[in-house]
């Protein structure tokens, strides 16, 4: 339980921080993100307790990684990270789940996600912003990459990429569990390189 308030004050500290370099209101903000401002308000608070697709609409309209709103200050040069000591971000309705293991620092950060679909389990994502590209390595099982509409099967040992700024899912095929690695490549920040 205190692992959880503490999670709740880091995030809680990360959006208002991120809101405020941005130089948003929390009105403009919530407009923007479409979320309400009670919702902001208890989070900038650590009362609130926002869903996956809330945090990925907040980070894309603050132009930050997720893992900004959630982590603490680097550890160091190397880290080494446990899936099992990472939340999951998303539960699926059969047991599958996925979690944001790291950000990788620099210009152009990647986000490294672990995630589980049990078969037929789906999470359909909205577009991301423009020059976002996901890279799906499936390690176990199988899965249907579906993006713009467009289905693309993807078997343990084969890897797909796309841009994500278009309407994707992610859905669980077969009759065993699917494991995969999902890499988020992030456009280059303000003061980048490219």
């Amino acid at each position: 339980m205190a692992e959880t308030a503490a999670a709740l004050r880091m995030l809680a500290h990360n959006v208002r921080a991120a809101r405020t370099r941005a130089g948003l209101s929390l009105d403009e903000l919530g407009r923007r993100a479409q979320v309400s401002k009670g919702a902001l308000v208890a989070l900038e608070k650590a009362q609130g307790n926002p869903n996956f697709a809330t945090l990925i609409r907040l980070a894309d309209t603050l132009g930050v990684p997720v893992s900004t709103l959630l982590e603490g200050e680097p550890e160091g040069r190397v880290r080494v990270v446990s899936a099992d000591a990472v939340a999951p971000l998303w539960n699926g309705p059969h047991g599958g789940e996925s979690r944001l293991l790291l950000t990788t620092s620099g210009p152009a950060p990647v986000e490294v996600w672990r995630w589980r679909l049990e078969p037929g389990e789906e999470y359909p994502s909205h577009p991301h912003l423009a020059r976002v590209v996901e890279t799906v390595t499936v390690v176990t099982g199988r899965m249907v990459l579906v993006v713009d509409g467009t289905e693309h099967p993807v078997a343990a040992g084969q890897t797909a990429t796309f841009d994500a700024d278009t309407p994707h899912a992610y859905r669980g095929s077969g009759t065993e569990t699917c494991q995969l690695i999902m890499t988020v490549h992030l456009p280059p920040t303000a003061g980048g390189t490219g």
